[in-house]
Protein backbone atom coordinates (compact mmCIF):
# COMPACT_ATOMS: atom_id res chain seq x y z
CA UNK A 1 0.00 0.00 0.00
CA UNK A 2 2.79 2.42 0.87
CA UNK A 3 4.85 3.83 -1.99
CA UNK A 4 7.84 4.57 0.25
CA UNK A 5 10.16 2.53 2.43
CA UNK A 6 10.06 4.13 5.88
CA UNK A 7 12.28 1.39 7.43
CA UNK A 8 10.12 1.31 10.53
CA UNK A 9 11.83 -1.80 11.90
CA UNK A 10 15.04 0.23 12.06
CA UNK A 11 13.19 3.20 13.56
CA UNK A 12 11.53 1.19 16.35
CA UNK A 13 14.79 -0.64 17.08
CA UNK A 14 16.59 2.68 17.52
CA UNK A 15 13.86 3.99 19.82
CA UNK A 16 14.07 0.88 21.97
CA UNK A 17 17.88 1.05 22.10
CA UNK A 18 17.66 4.64 23.34
CA UNK A 19 14.79 3.82 25.67
CA UNK A 20 13.20 6.99 24.30
CA UNK A 21 10.08 8.21 26.05
CA UNK A 22 9.13 10.80 23.41
CA UNK A 23 9.95 10.81 19.69
CA UNK A 24 9.48 13.57 17.13
CA UNK A 25 8.77 12.66 13.52
CA UNK A 26 9.15 15.01 10.58
CA UNK A 27 8.26 14.70 6.90
CA UNK A 28 8.55 16.83 3.76
CA UNK A 29 5.23 18.00 2.35
CA UNK A 30 4.72 15.11 -0.04
CA UNK A 31 5.13 12.51 2.72
CA UNK A 32 3.09 14.19 5.47
CA UNK A 33 0.00 12.14 4.56
CA UNK A 34 1.78 9.12 6.06
CA UNK A 35 2.57 10.83 9.39
CA UNK A 36 -0.30 9.50 11.48
CA UNK A 37 0.17 5.97 10.17
CA UNK A 38 3.87 6.08 11.04
CA UNK A 39 3.09 7.55 14.47
CA UNK A 40 0.58 4.78 15.15
CA UNK A 41 3.13 2.11 14.20
CA UNK A 42 5.79 3.61 16.46
CA UNK A 43 3.45 3.96 19.44
CA UNK A 44 2.13 0.43 18.95
CA UNK A 45 5.59 -1.16 18.82
CA UNK A 46 7.38 1.00 21.44
CA UNK A 47 6.60 2.74 24.71
CA UNK A 48 7.31 6.18 23.20
CA UNK A 49 4.86 9.00 22.66
CA UNK A 50 5.14 10.53 19.18
CA UNK A 51 5.07 14.25 18.40
CA UNK A 52 4.37 14.99 14.73
CA UNK A 53 5.98 18.13 13.35
CA UNK A 54 3.25 19.91 11.41
CA UNK A 55 5.39 22.81 10.23
CA UNK A 56 6.59 23.07 6.64
CA UNK A 57 9.76 21.07 6.03
CA UNK A 58 12.12 22.06 3.23
CA UNK A 59 14.81 19.43 3.73
CA UNK A 60 17.57 18.32 6.06
CA UNK A 61 18.31 22.04 6.35
CA UNK A 62 15.05 22.33 8.26
CA UNK A 63 15.08 19.74 11.05
CA UNK A 64 12.74 20.71 13.89
CA UNK A 65 15.37 20.13 16.59
CA UNK A 66 15.18 23.70 17.91
CA UNK A 67 11.40 23.49 18.36
CA UNK A 68 11.52 20.01 19.88
CA UNK A 69 14.53 20.48 22.15
CA UNK A 70 13.61 19.36 25.65
CA UNK A 71 10.41 17.73 24.39
CA UNK A 72 11.71 14.60 22.67
CA UNK A 73 14.63 12.20 23.07
CA UNK A 74 14.93 11.52 19.33
CA UNK A 75 13.75 13.03 16.05
CA UNK A 76 13.14 10.77 13.07
CA UNK A 77 13.48 12.83 9.90
CA UNK A 78 12.06 11.16 6.80
CA UNK A 79 12.82 11.87 3.16
CA UNK A 80 16.30 13.44 3.28
CA UNK A 81 19.92 12.61 4.04
CA UNK A 82 21.90 14.16 6.84
CA UNK A 83 23.62 17.52 6.47
CA UNK A 84 26.79 18.27 8.47
CA UNK A 85 24.91 20.37 11.02
CA UNK A 86 25.02 20.19 14.81
CA UNK A 87 21.51 19.32 15.93
CA UNK A 88 20.17 20.05 19.42
CA UNK A 89 18.44 16.66 19.57
CA UNK A 90 19.67 13.26 18.26
CA UNK A 91 18.29 12.81 14.72
CA UNK A 92 17.78 9.60 12.77
CA UNK A 93 17.58 10.24 9.03
CA UNK A 94 15.48 7.84 6.95
CA UNK A 95 15.76 8.36 3.19
CA UNK A 96 12.26 6.99 2.47
CA UNK A 97 13.16 5.52 -0.91
CA UNK A 98 10.29 5.39 -3.36
CA UNK A 99 8.94 1.97 -4.31
CA UNK A 100 7.66 3.33 -7.60
CA UNK A 101 8.90 1.61 -10.76
CA UNK A 102 11.11 4.12 -12.57
CA UNK A 103 12.41 1.86 -15.31
CA UNK A 104 9.51 2.30 -17.72
CA UNK A 105 10.11 6.04 -17.82
CA UNK A 106 13.87 5.44 -18.16
CA UNK A 107 13.30 3.01 -21.05
CA UNK A 108 11.09 5.55 -22.78
CA UNK A 109 13.86 8.14 -22.50
CA UNK A 110 16.05 6.29 -25.01
CA UNK A 111 14.24 7.83 -27.97
CA UNK A 112 14.77 11.35 -26.59
CA UNK A 113 18.44 10.56 -25.89
CA UNK A 114 19.15 8.94 -29.27
CA UNK A 115 21.34 11.82 -30.52
CA UNK A 116 23.45 11.99 -27.35
CA UNK A 117 26.25 9.64 -26.33
CA UNK A 118 27.53 10.99 -22.99
CA UNK A 119 24.65 11.16 -20.53
CA UNK A 120 24.83 12.87 -17.15
CA UNK A 121 22.55 10.91 -14.82
CA UNK A 122 20.94 12.62 -11.83
CA UNK A 123 18.05 12.06 -9.45
CA UNK A 124 16.80 12.92 -5.97
CA UNK A 125 17.19 10.94 -2.78
CA UNK A 126 13.85 9.11 -3.29
CA UNK A 127 15.26 7.22 -6.29
CA UNK A 128 18.97 7.24 -5.50
CA UNK A 129 18.90 3.58 -4.47
CA UNK A 130 18.11 2.73 -8.11
CA UNK A 131 20.85 4.86 -9.67
CA UNK A 132 23.11 1.88 -10.46
CA UNK A 133 20.24 -0.03 -12.06
CA UNK A 134 19.39 2.98 -14.22
CA UNK A 135 23.05 3.45 -15.14
CA UNK A 136 23.45 -0.21 -16.13
CA UNK A 137 20.39 -0.01 -18.37
CA UNK A 138 21.68 3.08 -20.18
CA UNK A 139 25.14 1.53 -20.61
CA UNK A 140 23.59 -1.63 -22.04
CA UNK A 141 21.87 0.60 -24.57
CA UNK A 142 25.06 2.22 -25.78
CA UNK A 143 25.30 5.26 -23.53
CA UNK A 144 28.30 6.48 -21.61
CA UNK A 145 26.91 7.43 -18.21
CA UNK A 146 28.57 10.15 -16.15
CA UNK A 147 27.91 10.85 -12.47
CA UNK A 148 29.69 12.77 -9.76
CA UNK A 149 29.44 13.49 -6.06
CA UNK A 150 28.72 17.03 -4.97
CA UNK A 151 29.33 19.21 -1.97
CA UNK A 152 27.23 17.41 0.64
CA UNK A 153 25.49 15.21 -1.94
CA UNK A 154 25.97 11.63 -3.06
CA UNK A 155 26.96 10.51 -6.53
CA UNK A 156 24.24 11.43 -9.00
CA UNK A 157 22.17 13.34 -6.43
CA UNK A 158 20.88 16.89 -6.74
CA UNK A 159 19.01 18.97 -4.19
CA UNK A 160 16.71 21.90 -4.77
CA UNK A 161 19.44 24.12 -3.32
CA UNK A 162 22.58 22.30 -4.47
CA UNK A 163 23.65 21.36 -8.01
CA UNK A 164 27.34 20.84 -7.32
CA UNK A 165 27.21 17.19 -8.44
CA UNK A 166 26.66 18.16 -12.09
CA UNK A 167 29.09 21.06 -12.45
CA UNK A 168 32.12 18.96 -13.42
CA UNK A 169 30.18 16.45 -15.50
CA UNK A 170 31.12 16.84 -19.18
CA UNK A 171 27.95 15.35 -20.65
CA UNK A 172 26.23 15.87 -24.00
CA UNK A 173 22.87 15.87 -22.22
CA UNK A 174 21.41 15.14 -18.79
CA UNK A 175 18.73 12.68 -17.76
CA UNK A 176 16.92 13.63 -14.56
CA UNK A 177 14.85 10.85 -13.01
CA UNK A 178 12.18 12.28 -10.77
CA UNK A 179 9.13 14.51 -10.55
CA UNK A 180 8.64 18.24 -10.93
CA UNK A 181 10.67 20.72 -12.93
CA UNK A 182 12.74 22.69 -10.43
CA UNK A 183 15.70 20.30 -10.18
CA UNK A 184 15.88 20.00 -13.95
CA UNK A 185 15.71 23.78 -14.22
CA UNK A 186 18.80 24.13 -12.05
CA UNK A 187 20.63 21.48 -14.05
CA UNK A 188 20.02 23.18 -17.38
CA UNK A 189 20.94 26.64 -16.07
CA UNK A 190 24.22 25.44 -14.55
CA UNK A 191 25.18 23.07 -17.37
CA UNK A 192 23.68 24.85 -20.39
CA UNK A 193 23.07 21.37 -21.82
CA UNK A 194 19.83 19.65 -22.91
CA UNK A 195 17.97 18.15 -19.95
CA UNK A 196 15.36 15.43 -20.21
CA UNK A 197 13.04 14.47 -17.35
CA UNK A 198 12.10 10.81 -16.92
CA UNK A 199 9.10 11.29 -14.64
CA UNK A 200 7.95 7.97 -13.14
CA UNK A 201 4.99 9.63 -11.40
CA UNK A 202 3.53 10.98 -14.66
CA UNK A 203 5.11 8.12 -16.65
CA UNK A 204 6.36 10.53 -19.28
CA UNK A 205 9.49 12.01 -20.84
CA UNK A 206 9.64 15.75 -21.24
CA UNK A 207 12.15 18.51 -21.76
CA UNK A 208 12.67 21.47 -19.46
CA UNK A 209 12.82 24.06 -22.26
CA UNK A 210 9.30 25.52 -22.06
CA UNK A 211 9.33 25.66 -18.25
CA UNK A 212 12.82 27.21 -18.24
CA UNK A 213 11.82 29.93 -20.70
CA UNK A 214 8.68 30.78 -18.73
CA UNK A 215 10.54 30.99 -15.42
CA UNK A 216 13.29 33.12 -16.92
CA UNK A 217 10.71 35.56 -18.32
CA UNK A 218 9.20 35.88 -14.81
CA UNK A 219 12.62 36.33 -13.21
CA UNK A 220 13.60 38.94 -15.80
CA UNK A 221 10.45 40.93 -15.01
CA UNK A 222 11.21 40.82 -11.27
CA UNK A 223 14.78 41.96 -11.86
CA UNK A 224 13.70 44.85 -14.08
CA UNK A 225 11.17 45.94 -11.45
CA UNK A 226 13.79 45.73 -8.70
CA UNK A 227 16.14 48.00 -10.62
CA UNK A 228 13.86 50.86 -9.53
CA UNK A 229 14.22 49.93 -5.84
CA UNK A 230 15.87 52.31 -3.38
CA UNK A 231 15.26 50.30 -0.20
CA UNK A 232 15.82 46.55 0.12
CA UNK A 233 14.90 44.00 2.76
CA UNK A 234 17.40 41.15 3.08
CA UNK A 235 15.74 38.05 4.50
CA UNK A 236 17.78 35.72 6.70
CA UNK A 237 16.37 32.35 7.76
CA UNK A 238 16.78 31.21 11.34
CA UNK A 239 16.81 27.60 10.12
CA UNK A 240 20.29 26.18 10.68
CA UNK A 241 20.71 24.74 7.20
CA UNK A 242 19.51 27.96 5.54
CA UNK A 243 21.15 30.46 7.90
CA UNK A 244 23.41 32.75 5.84
CA UNK A 245 23.86 35.87 7.93
CA UNK A 246 27.42 36.53 6.63
CA UNK A 247 26.03 36.56 3.08
CA UNK A 248 23.22 38.93 4.16
CA UNK A 249 25.73 41.32 5.71
CA UNK A 250 27.80 41.24 2.54
CA UNK A 251 24.73 41.97 0.42
CA UNK A 252 23.80 44.86 2.71
CA UNK A 253 27.29 46.33 2.27
CA UNK A 254 27.10 46.00 -1.52
CA UNK A 255 23.64 47.59 -1.64
CA UNK A 256 24.84 50.49 0.51
CA UNK A 257 27.89 50.95 -1.70
CA UNK A 258 25.50 51.36 -4.63
CA UNK A 259 23.77 54.25 -2.88
CA UNK A 260 20.71 52.32 -1.73
CA UNK A 261 19.37 51.30 1.70
CA UNK A 262 19.15 47.76 3.04
CA UNK A 263 17.67 46.21 6.18
CA UNK A 264 18.19 42.65 7.42
CA UNK A 265 15.02 40.80 8.46
CA UNK A 266 15.21 37.42 10.20
CA UNK A 267 12.39 34.91 9.72
CA UNK A 268 11.85 31.22 10.31
CA UNK A 269 9.40 30.58 7.47
CA UNK A 270 9.30 33.13 4.66
CA UNK A 271 5.75 34.00 3.61
CA UNK A 272 3.91 36.96 2.03
CA UNK A 273 1.94 37.70 5.20
CA UNK A 274 5.07 38.04 7.30
CA UNK A 275 6.45 40.67 4.92
CA UNK A 276 3.33 42.83 4.92
CA UNK A 277 4.62 45.12 7.73
CA UNK A 278 7.62 45.98 5.54
CA UNK A 279 5.84 47.28 2.47
CA UNK A 280 7.79 50.55 2.79
CA UNK A 281 10.64 48.55 1.23
CA UNK A 282 10.79 48.33 -2.54
CA UNK A 283 12.22 44.82 -2.97
CA UNK A 284 13.44 41.83 -0.96
CA UNK A 285 16.43 39.51 -1.27
CA UNK A 286 16.10 35.96 0.10
CA UNK A 287 19.18 34.30 1.55
CA UNK A 288 17.02 31.43 2.84
CA UNK A 289 15.89 28.49 0.69
CA UNK A 290 16.65 29.36 -2.96
CA UNK A 291 13.30 27.95 -4.07
CA UNK A 292 11.25 30.55 -2.19
CA UNK A 293 11.83 33.33 -4.71
CA UNK A 294 11.30 31.04 -7.71
CA UNK A 295 8.34 28.91 -6.63
CA UNK A 296 6.31 31.58 -4.84
CA UNK A 297 7.20 34.67 -6.87
CA UNK A 298 3.65 35.66 -7.76
CA UNK A 299 2.50 35.52 -4.12
CA UNK A 300 4.57 38.57 -3.15
CA UNK A 301 3.57 42.18 -3.76
CA UNK A 302 7.17 43.34 -4.10
CA UNK A 303 9.98 41.74 -6.13
CA UNK A 304 11.56 38.82 -4.28
CA UNK A 305 15.11 38.20 -5.49
CA UNK A 306 17.86 35.65 -4.97
CA UNK A 307 21.37 36.94 -4.13
CA UNK A 308 22.52 36.19 -7.68
CA UNK A 309 19.58 38.15 -9.09
CA UNK A 310 20.51 41.09 -6.87
CA UNK A 311 23.93 41.03 -8.54
CA UNK A 312 22.17 41.52 -11.89
CA UNK A 313 20.10 44.38 -10.48
CA UNK A 314 23.26 46.11 -9.27
CA UNK A 315 25.19 45.47 -12.48
CA UNK A 316 27.67 43.05 -10.88
CA UNK A 317 26.47 40.07 -12.92
CA UNK A 318 25.19 39.96 -16.50
CA UNK A 319 21.77 38.55 -17.31
CA UNK A 320 23.48 36.08 -19.64
CA UNK A 321 25.22 34.60 -16.58
CA UNK A 322 21.96 33.92 -14.73
CA UNK A 323 22.16 31.07 -12.21
CA UNK A 324 19.92 29.63 -9.52
CA UNK A 325 21.11 30.38 -6.00
CA UNK A 326 22.71 27.50 -4.08
CA UNK A 327 23.45 26.54 -0.49
CA UNK A 328 26.43 24.22 -0.27
CA UNK A 329 26.78 21.94 2.75
CA UNK A 330 30.27 20.65 3.40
Amino acid sequence: MLNYDFRLDEVTRKIKEMDANAVGIQFPEGLKIHATWVAERIETETDAVVLISGDPCYGACDVSDTHMEGLVDLIVHFGHIEFPIDYKVPVLFIEAYSKLDVMNAVKNSLEALKNYKRIGLVTTIQHLNLIDQIKDFLVQNGKEVLMSEGSGTREGQVLGCNFSSIKNVDADAFLYVGSGNFHALGITLFSEKPVFIADPYMDEIRTIDEFRDRILRIRFAKIIKAEEAKKFGIIVSSKKGQFRLPLAKDLKRIINENGKEAFIIMLDNVSPDLLLPYMDLDAFVVTACPRVAIDDANMYKKPLLTPKELEIVLGIRKWEDYEIDEIEHM
